[in-house]
């Protein structure tokens, strides 16, 4: 069986478009905010972007809903910056009007009539057409130097059931362009996303099923020719009690006797109830580590870089952000 690769690969380090995906409820907003923030140590300006509508970053960050704008949000040691940009479908497409057809007035007119709407719902591949060619231009703007404007760019991505079908843009084209600037601008999109400067990253839980899930997904970007970058293991507990415990008390074979008689020797003497419900609550304390233990063992599959953030038991605000940040650090995120 293999084993997962630790930390943040070279490879990784040359991205400079990274998605994060996962399961819906495994934090894969919160560790795209935190990579942000540990990929704009020491200088470098990062950009945050959301597609799905939810003002996810906002909330995190403690902010009013972001506009359709590039907008600061933290500071990260050495001087980093990182910013936030929510992208809103129609405002991408009068962009598009505007910067390929000259259309700004009558952008704004088809709005009105609802055309927009329209035109999405009768070509649903548009909408993600749109989405990843904001992105690229935020990915392949320079300054006036030559500089790039944006050192990296990290995208909260659609879960791992629709990663996939978003970032797929070559076969949402076969639907929508054959020529114009539409499809000029898409196999722009195409080239980055399948180059070495893109990124797809994962977040789960050591549960069966976000496990499952990052698997498949794993083999469905391989199978689009995308390409994966590494998995965050999120939430991970510590265990509790020693290796050797922890395949009998997951059986249920917990002496109590002795746990009785080892608090008795710290100065603990617990009621007969208590220590029953201790007992017990180490029975399942053990059975859940022995069910991570075989998620890693199923996550092992995917063969990727592995990084693991501990499970917050205060919840997540701004300093938990840096918090988890540092742990990316100090695994290699560069």
């Amino acid at each position: 069986m293999s084993t997962p690769l630790a930390g943040w690969t070279d490879e990784l380090a040359r991205a400079r478009l990274h998605f994060v995906s996962g399961k819906g409820g495994t934090g894969k907003t919160t560790l795209a905010a935190a990579l942000g923030l540990a990929l704009a140590r020491n200088g470098r300006r990062v950009l945050l972007i959301e597609v799905e509508g939810r003002q996810g970053f906002a909330q995190l960050f403690d902010t009013e809903p972001l506009p359709y704008a590039e907008q600061r949000v933290a500071s990260a040691p050495g001087g980093g910056e990182l910013r936030a940009l929510h992208i809103d479908v129609e405002a991408a497409l009068l962009e598009y009007f505007e910067m390929f057809y000259n259309l700004g007035f009558a952008g704004r007119t088809l709005r009105r009539m609802g055309a927009i709407e329209f035109a999405t719902t009768l070509a649903p591949g548009l909408r993600d057409v749109l989405l990843t060619g904001k992105i690229k231009e935020c990915v392949g703007r320079t300054e006036s130097d030559g500089r790039h404007t944006y050192d990296a760019v990290v995208v909260d991505a659609p879960p791992t059931g629709r990663v996939v079908k978003f970032l797929d843009v070559t076969k949402a084209l076969t639907d929508l362009a054959r020529t114009g600037p539409i499809r000029a601008q898409a196999d722009g999109v195409v080239r980055l996303l399948h180059s070495g400067e893109t990124a797809v990253h994962l977040v789960t839980l050591l549960e069966e099923m976000p496990v499952r899930e990052t698997v498949d997904a794993v083999a469905e970007l391989d199978g689009a020719d995308l390409r994966p970058g590494a998995v965050f293991v999120n939430r991970v507990r510590p265990p509790r009690l020693p290796a050797r415990s922890l395949s009998a008390a997951a059986d249920g074979r917990v002496d109590a006797s002795r746990v009785r008689t080892g608090l008795a020797a710290a100065g603990l003497e617990l009621p007969d109830a208590t220590l029953e419900a201790l007992v017990a609550e180490t029975v399942e304390h053990a059975i859940g580590i022995a069910a991570e233990q075989r998620a890693r063992e199923q996550l092992a599959e995917a063969d990727l870089p592995t990084l693991e953030v501990p499970d917050l038991t205060h919840g997540v605000d701004v300093a938990a952000l840096y918090d988890i940040a540092e742990t990316l650090l100090e695994q290699g995120v560069r």
